[in-house]
């Protein structure tokens, strides 16, 4: 009883991370009445670029991998989501096709919600409108990041920076290695780079001490080292 009271929207603490806690207690009631609890598997596709959605993704629980192929069928990765992330939201507003693929990098909760709740609260909740153009702006500024670091920064630099923001959001076991475990493609997808030149950045890393590895995972070492090669001094 406890955990279905606690999976209803109107009790989710999980919508005070995204645009929902916008939404008024009887929009929230209907929501939670229609919506579809799904549990997706470590690297199953949540949706694929080029889809049509019929509602959006909230995140209740795990990460998973926004990206876009490009022409010569490379894939890139723009985001790391994770809970309280609302995926396909942008899609669903405009009636588009989506312009990213969403893979789990591990088993997540996902709740499921039709696009027809989503767009009469938008036309008649102004306070959920305007938290959907602060999510979408904010989403703007982090492209314009991603696009600014493509252009400026090296590939160490790149590397250095995603192993401190996946050091910083997802923590770190009792051994201190990165709970997020991401293989060496997905880090090259990341920052943009081959996936050789990114083996050979870790390893270069490696030796100077400022990480170590075990298999997959890493162990940031020296952060202030990591810190430093990404501002440039």
């Amino acid at each position: 009883m406890k955990n279905q009271e606690e999976s209803r929207c109107e009790n989710c603490i999980v919508r005070q991370l995204n645009s929902l806690k916008a939404l008024n207690k009887e929009e929230l009631k209907r929501i939670s009445d229609s919506k579809v609890a799904k549990t997706i598997k470590k690297g199953d596709s949540i949706f694929t670029e080029g889809e049509r959605l019929n509602g959006v993704f909230c995140v209740r629980n795990g990460v998973s991998k926004l990206s876009k192929m490009s022409d010569n069928g490379k894939d890139t990765i723009v985001k790391i989501a994770t809970k309280g992330e609302v995926l396909g939201q942008r899609s669903v507003i405009t009636e588009e096709k989506t312009n990213l693929s969403a893979v789990a990098l591990n088993d997540m909760e996902v709740c499921f919600i039709p696009k027809t709740h989503l767009t009469d609260s938008i036309n008649n909740n102004p306070h959920f409108t305007k938290a959907i153009l602060l999510h979408m702006a904010n989403d703007l500024k982090f492209a314009d990041n991603v696009i600014v670091n493509m252009a400026q920064k090296t590939v160490k630099q790149r590397v250095a920076e995603t192993l401190m923001y996946l050091d910083k959001n997802f923590g770190v076991d009792d051994d201190g290695y990165i709970t997020m475990t991401l293989t060496r493609e997905d880090i090259a997808n990341v920052v943009g780079a081959a996936k050789e030149a990114c083996i050979r950045t870790l390893t270069t890393f490696k030796k100077n001490g400022w990480i170590s590895t075990d298999g997959k995972q890493i162990k940031i070492e020296d952060k202030k080292a990591l810190y430093r090669l990404v501002e440039g001094l």
